[in-house]
């Protein structure tokens, strides 16, 4: 029997970056009831085409490539899960994760884009993918970009860099709904989550269908950052193709390298080295006040996706975008 012929279940945390992702992966990556993917983020079916594929060519990909590469570990898991981010922007590519797991269920962290955007900017600096550290610079790149121009040409996903679209919440919630059907999905909002991170935890617990457990730490998982030197953050997190296998860290190689190969020590000697630059090369973020002409950029730009976001999911988001009366669900 292999894994796909189990009986686990599945669950993926779909959300939008930076809107606590990484701390719903970590409440589920201590409970003892689910194995985690060995990368929070193995963005596998929004980079896999499968269109065209016979039913046997995709499970043969999916056996090998996914569930034994980030799930190889906890072969008879009960819950498996995993946190792409991508996975909300391209709804169209689950299908094939509904027809594997018919009782697959996402989870869709969401939150206010007045703060999203300017901390998606500070993470993309961090990861390598943006190059301009200003954010009122970076927003002024966004026609040029929607273009094609202006893209750094290591960027992973460009379109992170399109800051208006990353954050048209309404508008993907509501493909996504469509896609995989509105109750696999459970939607956590950020605000809740700061609020009342184990009632948060319930929730989502509850929506698995998994006991809450006791010894869950509830410290938030990612704190902002930003960087010293640019060219050697993105030397390292988006090196050169020729250099890509020395330095583009363990991550990588676990998403990239052959299934049941292990690394040389002098790899793992590499590895430690970049790992403790990059820790050197990150320091505490700022937190600067939002340039008021990209604050208005963004309300006007949003408010109608919010509106629309507020009564897809049900709930009242008056208070997003500085407030926006319009996005109450009863408002409809």
């Amino acid at each position: 029997m292999t894994m796909l012929d189990s009986q686990s279940r599945f669950a993926f945390i779909v959300g939008a970056p930076r809107c606590g992702t990484t701390t719903l992966a970590g409440f589920l990556q201590q409970h003892p009831d689910v194995c985690f993917s060995v990368v929070k983020e193995p963005h596998f079916f929004s980079q896999h085409e499968f269109a065209g594929r016979s039913k046997d060519e995709m499970r043969k990909l999916v056996e090998t490539e996914y569930l034994e590469r980030f799930f190889g570990q906890c072969p008879d898991a009960e819950l498996r899960a995993e946190g792409s981010v991508t996975y909300l922007y391209v709804p169209g590519k689950m299908a094939p994760i509904l027809e594997l797991w018919p009782d697959a269920k996402f989870i869709i962290a969401l939150r206010d884009p007045l703060s999203m955007l300017p901390s998606l900017h500070a993470r993309l600096l961090v990861t390598g993918d943006e190059t301009i550290r200003d954010f009122k610079k970076a927003w002024a790149k966004i026609p040029e970009r929607r273009e094609g121009r202006s893209v750094p040409k290591r960027a992973i996903d460009p379109r992170w860099l399109r800051y208006d679209d990353a954050g048209k919440l309404g508008y993907n919630v509501e493909r996504f709904f469509a896609a995989v059907g509105r109750e696999r999905c459970h939607v956590v909002l950020f605000d809740d989550l700061t609020a009342d991170p184990p009632g948060t935890y319930r929730e989502l617990c509850r929506f698995l269908d998994i006991e809450p457990w006791a010894g869950t730490d509830f410290e938030p998982q990612r704190i902002n950052k930003t960087i010293r030197i640019g060219w050697l953050q993105r030397l390292l997190k988006r090196p050169p193709k020729a250099i890509r296998t020395a330095l583009a860290g363990e991550q990588f190689h676990k998403r990239e390298k052959k299934v049941g190969t292990t690394d040389s020590p002098a790899l793992a000697a590499i590895f430690r080295v970049r790992k403790h630059l990059l820790e050197w090369n990150k320091v505490p973020a700022k937190r600067e006040p939002l340039d008021a002409t990209v604050r208005q950029a963004i309300v006007e730009g949003h408010r109608d996706d919010i509106i629309l976001l507020s009564r897809v999911i049900g709930r009242d988001l008056s208070h997003w975008l500085g407030g926006i009366p319009e996005a109450k669900p009863e408002a409809a």
